[in-house]
């Protein structure tokens, strides 16, 4: 199983965030911290605000805030923001009726991605 980009800047910017907190940054602050193209993490930045991980403010002096204490925010929830459910099966018809013989193997390993993912906190990258 391999995380795309998303999961990789999207972690990068919202540790970012994490560190200013509670002060907001504006995209290109972060992307040039970062090394980020603006115009990705302008997209990533809206599934984050979309799924209420961060707050964006309009205008001029606009920005992006998180929506929440960087100890309140896991990085399972981050990842699946924008990567979707983690699922390391192949097979859709295992996964719906669980009949595959290696979907105990599957079902541990997607279990154990999320207790490892879902017990970080963002706070602990800073």
């Amino acid at each position: 199983m391999k995380f795309s980009t998303r999961a990789e800047y999207g972690l990068k910017a919202m540790v970012n965030l994490a560190a200013a907190f509670p002060k907001q940054k504006s995209v290109s602050q972060i992307s040039k911290k970062e090394k980020i193209s603006s115009k990705y993490l302008e997209r990533l930045m809206g599934k984050l605000r979309r799924n209420n991980l961060v707050i964006s403010q309009k205008g001029k002096s606009g920005g992006y805030v998180l929506a929440k204490k960087p100890e309140s925010i896991k990085i399972g929830e981050i990842v699946e923001t924008l990567e979707g459910p983690i699922n390391p099966r192949g097979c859709r018809f295992c996964r719906v009726a669980k009949k595959c013989s290696a979907s105990l193997v599957w079902n541990k390993v997607e279990e154990q991605i999320k207790k490892t993912l879902y017990d970080i906190k963002l706070k602990k990258l800073i």
